[in-house]
């Protein structure tokens, strides 16, 4: 397959190119610079160029940009920021597929599990309900950007992804240092459920799904979610470290502001791949300590 994927160079965008590479497929890179070979493609999603033509003779679109959750605090700016950058590229990305003489015949576009909301102990497959909250508000408008490929024909999956973890990036990366000093703990009571997925499974899943015959929603997590108490207590088991002390509040609050970590560490989701599993797909990492000793020998 001709695979177009936009946030390419991201922490899932690199290691789903060198994936879909090792497995005989064609990359295109959809960049906002100029294009420096024939493996790219320039776009601008904030002022809404991208050339029709340029997607001409790709068979897939694979859209995973957007600006980073925990980057930043979260002012009224940047809460806008994450919003836009993800339903302005996926509404540009979703109607110049439709205009493409020859279109691509899948897009998946990138969500996440936060369209559920902060649900406590509720197990959540793909037909549970959209929660309320910032993140389910992005995530639920994220979706719907799809809205024109969808009407077109265009085969679309939403990518409701999870905590992926990888010892490249994202929250695992920042927690090892933490605990390989031993100082390592659960975020308050640790009652809060982490629907984690390893990047392995992460991008064996999209390339899964690129295959299948599937559309709509699929959550990218592992079958078996755990709470931040467990989640703790396994990567300290793992790195043979102590993890006795409890993170209190007041200090993620402060650095990060009351709303972003109360979404990011103190609330979750108990989130379950029923759609991923019934569409046949195994598994590389079904367990929390399967995942992190396979990631933390390499």
């Amino acid at each position: 397959m001709r695979i177009a994927i936009t946030g390419a160079s991201g922490l899932i965008g690199t290691a789903l190119t060198s994936h879909l590479r090792g497995d005989g497929h064609e990359t295109i890179s959809v960049v906002r610079r100029p294009a420096a070979s024939p493996a790219e493609i320039t776009w601008d999603p904030a002022n809404g160029k991208l050339n029709a033509h340029d997607l001409e003779g790709v068979d897939a679109v694979v859209h995973l940009s957007g600006a980073g959750i925990g980057d930043k605090r979260w002012s009224e700016s940047y809460k806008r920021e994450i919003l836009e950058s993800r339903t302005r590229s996926t509404e540009l990305l979703a109607q110049r597929m439709t205009e493409a003489e020859k279109r691509p015949t899948v897009f998946l576009s990138g969500s996440a599990i936060g369209v559920y909301g902060a649900r406590g102990d509720e197990e959540l497959n793909e037909a549970g309900s959209h929660g309320t909250g910032f993140l389910a508000d992005v995530c639920e408008r994220w979706e719907r950007a799809t809205g024109p490929a969808q009407a077109a024909g265009i085969r679309t999956v939403h990518l409701r992804t999870g905590i992926v973890l990888s010892t490249a990036g994202g929250a695992l990366k920042k927690q090892l240092p933490l605990f390989k000093l031993g100082l390592g703990g659960k975020f308050g009571s640790g009652r809060q459920w982490q629907s984690w997925i390893s990047i392995t499974d992460e991008v064996r899943a999209i390339s899964h799904l690129l295959s299948s015959n599937f559309s709509g929603a699929a959550n990218l997590t592992a079958p078996n979610p755990v709470t931040n108490a467990e989640f703790t207590a396994v990567l300290a088991s793992v790195m043979k470290r102590p993890a006795v002390l409890p993170i209190p509040g007041f200090g993620p609050r402060a650095l990060l502001g009351s709303e972003l970590a109360e979404a990011l560490l103190f609330t979750g989701q108990r989130v379950v791949p029923k759609a991923l599993l019934a569409d046949g797909y195994v598994f590389t990492h079904p367990t929390l300590e399967a995942a992190l000793r396979d990631l933390l020998r390499k």
